[in-house]
């Protein structure tokens, strides 16, 4: 057990006027009363005053305390003395520490030893020794009450104010993730349906990018009923995207073709060796990647690897270097780091850049491998 909090603002009043009232009457008596000893007197009210330590220092209270009882022994007013060091307990275990604590307790047992050895026979002596004790166990019962009650109370504030954290990091952490999700589904869609938007005027191709716009359209407002639902915690529906990598691959490749981009495809995304967690990461990485891919590739082959071995699964997306990069869209580079976060999540591996293993095919390479488990 160690320092309690502080005495309160209404515990320090109270001390200083049950301390001021008894000094009072101290005081009063040492004025009016002919016969009454001076130094007992001073004595008494030393004692009093020695309480008023106990708002700064607990140490310092006891040991002024447990010295003038000390001296109130060998003056004729040990018992009062004694009252008012049992009484004290209630301060020392509302405020102090198990060492002080302990060293109090045994001073007291100390102080009443050598008060019955002085005064053995003094037919009042155990009388006395009992109201000690008694007033002692009834004060420090109150004083360690008290304790108790502010240590809940400070607690349940610290414990109120770490929930109220978690509370706001959770939201924060849902509008994180909204704002994720709309980036990866949403934006996406958006830019299919701005780069149709400019190919419209082209009679040859308006069929084509009218439909184009009509399905990525259709499938934006499927995407924001499906980041509502999440957020809402709502049973979803049927129509709402669930992370499907050989449908995200053919949604790609229909955008792809759409262009007048052709597209390769290696290996099965159908595989049912590829865990569920992985398929999820592929259909989002393919899915920002086309939307790159939409953004800022050249026109050509664009190439998607699916490979399994023994203890990862690895996929990657080879596309066209322009001959001239793109003003007219600039990046913000949060696709690139939304996939890496999903991928470096899962101890995955994440490379997006020029393909240095190929410079002459002048191509851009999406590289994630993921573990197995």
């Amino acid at each position: 057990m160690g320092q309690a909090e502080p005495l309160t603002r209404p515990e320090r009043i109270a001390v200083l006027v049950l301390i001021g009232g008894i000094v009072s009457i101290d005081l009063v008596g040492f004025f009016t009363s002919s016969d009454l000893d001076w130094f007992r007197t001073l004595l008494s009210i030393a004692t009093t005053l020695s309480f008023a330590l106990f708002i700064w220092s607990p140490l310092i209270a006891v040991s002024t305390l447990a010295g003038v009882i000390a001296v109130s022994l060998f003056v004729g007013s040990a018992a009062p003395a004694l009252v008012a060091g049992a009484i004290a307990a209630g301060l020392v275990l509302r405020l102090a520490s198990t060492t002080i604590i302990f060293a109090y307790v045994g001073g007291l047992l100390i102080l009443n030893a050598l008060y019955a050895f002085l005064y053995g026979e003094d037919a009042t002596m155990p009388t006395s020794i009992a109201l000690v004790l008694i007033s002692a166990t009834l004060s420090g019962g109150v004083g360690l009450a008290l304790r108790i009650s502010y240590a809940r109370g400070t607690r349940l504030e610290r414990e109120l104010v770490e929930q109220a954290e978690r509370e706001r990091e959770a939201v924060l952490a849902e509008r994180k993730w909204i704002a994720g999700e709309l980036h990866d589904s949403i934006a996406h869609h958006l830019t299919v349906i701005a780069m149709h938007v400019q190919l419209v005027d082209d009679e040859n191709s308006r069929p084509t990018s009218q439909s184009a716009i009509q399905t990525s359209a259709r499938k934006a407002l499927s995407d924001l009923r499906f980041v509502i639902q999440m957020a809402e915690d709502a049973p979803r529906g049927t129509g709402v995207p669930s992370g499907d990598l050989a449908a995200a691959i053919e949604e790609a490749t229909e955008e792809f073709e759409a262009t007048g981009r052709t597209v390769a495809c290696v290996g099965d995304p159908n595989d049912e060796n590829i865990p569920r967690g992985a398929e999820i990461i592929f259909a989002r990485v393919v899915r920002e990647s086309a939307t790159n891919v939409l953004k800022y590739a050249g026109m050509g082959e664009v190439r998607i690897e699916i490979s399994l071995e023994p203890e990862t699964v690895s996929l990657k997306i080879h596309s066209p270097l322009p001959d001239v990069p793109r003003r007219d869209l600039p990046s913000t580079g949060t696709g690139l780091n939304r996939m890496a976060e999903r991928v470096l999540g899962v101890s995955g591996e994440f490379t997006a850049g020029p393909d240095e293993s190929d410079p002459e095919s002048r191509s851009w390479l999406v590289s994630v491998r993921l573990p197995m488990a």
